[in-house]
């Protein structure tokens, strides 16, 4: 009898030569009687796997493939949640890092929280930042009640222009806030983020609230859990407001209702893939928010909307309850208005957790102020050098670091080796994390389709063969210790945001990075108050999250790029 499309697509997506997808051989087999591999397939996938077997080797090749192909069924009628991580664990250190050890001193935030009034008008109070904000609930200037109401009014009121909610959480907030109140009247403040309201990117789980994936299949989904980053806010305090909108399973900014907008300029989408998160801050809805990045989730939004970003080093901050989309390269991580707003949410969500094999305890002495002077920091000369939209702005951010002291040294990124084909590992593990969506044709419910999309990505990643997969984490490993070296005698790294290949290596490689604004340029079209946000990235060194948010704390001392607010128009 003709074999059937699913039989099909569960039988050669297992071939192990070359995990083909069906879209090719499915006419050819669909004339067989039986649903088997046959020798004309394998001469078909040797072109993908750039090999050539005699027919002698062809017939023994076909001969065990089909006797696999139950044991492959059994692995697919197996029912593998999103949360369940492979049994190989992506570990940043294979490159020669070491996490640091011991040092004189606490380890965490150490810098005093600004002291002022209450800001005269709803509009200062909305964009003043998390140390700011820390020091009005402690001493009770503002309540966490006031506060979070007055969030939740301001994202009601802007959320139209800038489509950032999924879903509120308004009775948990004001839940949380007024408890927060009493524990602060009674003199039992926990912290710089207790009674701070945020915003958590809509890939985090919250019990008994919808967390989406910003996808239309799982626009109804409810898990049954808290995701730990949001458990370890919890625990300090802080006060969860909405869930803000990522594009669909984390790409873009197209989620399953609307284009998430960006407060500078309202024609434009707000970047992605953590595009609520981004936009939310730069409007001042929400004082911070959990966003997170695989390949320049944090950074490009950021940049985008203009504000700061901080992409921790992999393993610092638990992924639990999280949606995972490339198990050796998710990283959660702040977006916030400054770089000390984001050392005191990161100091709040970094540790070891259980539940995600990947995440280890590192030291995080974050002191503010800083002489930079004492940063060994290093600067990518060539890409600096490229002709791109905001390369005056980046050479005039280097000008500031000099003015201050930092003696800049020239260094290369290793790019001689296929960064490129590595990034191919990101496609593979997000085709796997949602294979069961491509074999349900669920993929075809995406706003998003055609070239570069989810549902075309997943699609080819069928075609990578198991053993080219395998040679990039191979290949991975030669990447992390050239960058090893490039950082060695460094603690931070500047380079152009998106310039030097800096993003795509450093995603590959584990290393933190702090995005933040150092531009706004005006736009042709449009009114007049519309700007271009641009950025800068501070990279630091393998656990050195520290220095790196230390070193973009100095520079924004130094300038206001960071206080500047968005027309909204």
């Amino acid at each position: 009898m003709p074999v059937d499309r699913r039989q099909f697509l569960e039988a050669c997506s297992g071939v192990g030569l070359s995990g083909l997808f069906p879209g090719v051989l499915y006419a050819q087999m669909a004339e067989d009687e039986e649903a088997n591999v046959t020798v004309d397939h394998i001469e078909a996938a040797e072109a993908i796997a750039d090999l050539s077997f005699t027919e002698e080797e062809r017939e023994l090749i076909v001969e065990n493939l089909n006797d696999l192909l139950e044991d492959y069924s059994a692995v697919r009628d197996a029912e593998i949640p999103n949360s369940r991580a492979p049994a190989v664990t992506f570990d940043p250190r294979r490159g020669g890092a070491e996490i640091p050890g011991g040092r004189d001193g606490p380890d965490g935030v150490e810098m005093s929280l600004p002291t002022l009034d209450r800001p005269d008008s709803a509009e200062d109070l909305a964009f003043a930042s998390v140390p700011e904000l820390a020091h009005l609930v402690r001493t009770q200037k503002v309540t966490s009640t006031e506060l979070t109401e007055r969030v939740l009014e301001r994202l009601r009121t802007h959320d139209p222009d800038l489509n950032a909610v999924i879903s509120y959480t308004e009775e948990r907030a004001l839940a949380a806030a007024e408890q927060a109140d009493r524990e602060i009247q009674k003199g039992n403040w926990r912290g710089p983020l207790h009674g701070v309201p945020y915003g958590a990117k809509d890939l985090l789980a919250v019990e008994g609230t919808r967390t989406t994936w910003g996808a239309t299949p799982y626009q109804e989904q409810v898990i049954d859990e808290t995701a730990a980053a949001v458990e370890a806010l919890d625990a300090a305090g802080a006060v969860l407001v909405a869930k803000l909108s990522l594009g669909a399973l984390a790409w873009g900014d197209v989620w399953f209702d609307a284009t998430t907008k960006n407060p500078w300029n309202l024609d434009q989408g707000s970047s992605g893939s953590s595009a609520g998160p981004a936009a939310a801050v730069s409007a001042g809805c929400v004082p911070f928010a959990i966003g997170s990045e695989t390949l320049g989730s944090i950074v490009s939004p950021s940049t985008r909307c203009g504000v700061t970003g901080h992409r921790p080093t992999f393993g610092t901050v638990s992924r639990h309850g999280a949606m995972a989309l490339s198990w050796t390269m998710d990283k959660l991580g702040p977006i916030t208005r400054s770089a000390a707003g984001s050392a005191l949410v990161y100091d709040a969500v970094r540790g070891a957790d259980p539940r995600d094999p990947s995440t280890v305890d590192a030291p995080f002495p974050f002191e503010a102020p800083t002489d930079p002077t004492t940063l060994r920091v290093g600067y990518v000369e060539a890409a600096f050098e490229e002709d791109y939209d905001n390369q005056q702005a980046d050479q005039q951010t280097l000008e500031v670091l000099r003015s201050m002291g930092v003696d800049l040294q020239a260094v290369e990124m290793p790019t001689d080796l296929p960064v490129g084909a590595m990034l191919n590992t990101l496609d593979v593990e997000a085709a796997t994390a949602f294979d069961e969506l491509t074999r349900s044709d669920g993929i075809d419910e995406l706003v998003r389709q055609g070239e570069n999309t989810w549902p075309n990505v997943f699609r080819t990643a069928r075609f990578v063969p198991a053993v080219e997969h395998l040679q990039m984490s191979r290949l991975r490993v030669d990447l992390m210790e050239a960058m090893h070296e490039t950082m060695a005698d460094l603690d931070v790294l500047v380079s152009p945001s998106f310039q030097g290949g800096t993003l795509g290596i450093t995603n590959l490689t584990g290393h933190p990075a702090v995005c933040l604004p150092n531009a706004f340029r005006p736009v042709d079209d449009g009114p007049e108050a519309r700007r271009q946000p641009g950025s800068i990235t501070f990279v630091g060194a393998l656990y050195r999250d520290a220095a790196a948010l230390q070193l973009a704390h100095a520079y924004q001392q130094e300038t206001d790029f960071h206080t500047r607010r968005p027309p909204m128009v």
